[in-house]
């Protein structure tokens, strides 16, 4: 979509609108919470997830997430014994279903949940022409569906591939850390659907969140760290070879 410069500013305070609507709108639903007390990311142990698919479905359900979308998918990764440079990568059905058994003997299989990393930096949020995708003041970003305009920009710019154009509202969509749920004390759909614990909520802020223990005696990575972006999705036991 080609946007004037023109169209844009008169845009610009619809946007701000909606930023005032809905930091209006959290204390309301939730009167004890506190938008600056907290900064939300989520941590995703490799080694424990079995591809189960519970997280997907768990998921979906909980967000409406239109068929053949995602929110959050589940990649299996196959690394050859004899090449670790082009591993083999599947998600059918974003491992909404579980996976089926790899015909490849040898090597190694690992799974990887994958969803929008919330970065503190994110491009897709710098790229937004009216301001309806935003970081909230407790680190989740998040989209306004009054007032996205379906331009595409976001979904081009997310380096981690996670948003979706929604074809019944098109507007952009993705992962919102289920921010109906955390605003009000519980945890994420996808976390608490998960039967090995191998995602974790974490609030970044809270000094009693069991994340700063974690992070000081594990080596956690963030997918693409080159790009920059201030991700706030942690893996432990990150292969090389993702992408």
């Amino acid at each position: 979509m080609n946007m004037s410069r023109r169209q844009v500013l008169l845009l610009l305070p619809a946007a701000a609108v909606a930023w005032e609507s809905i930091l209006a709108g959290t204390p309301e639903a939730s009167p004890n919470y506190k938008l600056t007390e907290h900064w939300w990311g989520m941590l995703v142990d490799i080694s424990k997830c079995i591809g189960c698919g519970n997280c997907v479905r768990a998921c979906a359900t909980e967000n409406n997430v239109p068929e053949g979308y995602f929110r959050t998918w589940v990649e299996r990764y196959h690394v050859s014994d004899f090449n670790q440079a082009e591993p083999v990568v599947d998600s059918p059905d974003g491992g909404k279903e579980g996976f089926p058994p790899m015909l490849e003997e040898g090597g190694k299989n690992f799974f990887v949940p994958k969803m929008c990393n919330h970065c503190a930096d994110s491009p897709c949020t710098q790229v937004c022409p009216v301001g309806a995708t935003f970081i909230s003041p407790d680190g989740v970003v998040l989209v306004d569906k009054q007032y996205c305009i379906g331009c595409r920009y976001c979904i081009q710019a997310c380096p981690y591939g996670c948003r979706f154009l929604n074809p019944k509202t098109e507007t952009a969509e993705k992962c919102t850390l289920c921010y109906h749920r955390i605003t009000k004390g519980l945890t994420t759909a996808c976390c608490e659907a998960c039967p090995t614990g191998a995602r974790q909520l974490a609030d970044l802020k809270n000094p009693s969140d069991p994340i700063h223990e974690f992070l000081r005696t594990h080596a956690v990575q963030v997918l693409k760290p080159h790009m920059a972006t201030g991700a706030k999705l942690y893996y432990n036991g990150l292969d090389g070879s993702v992408r």
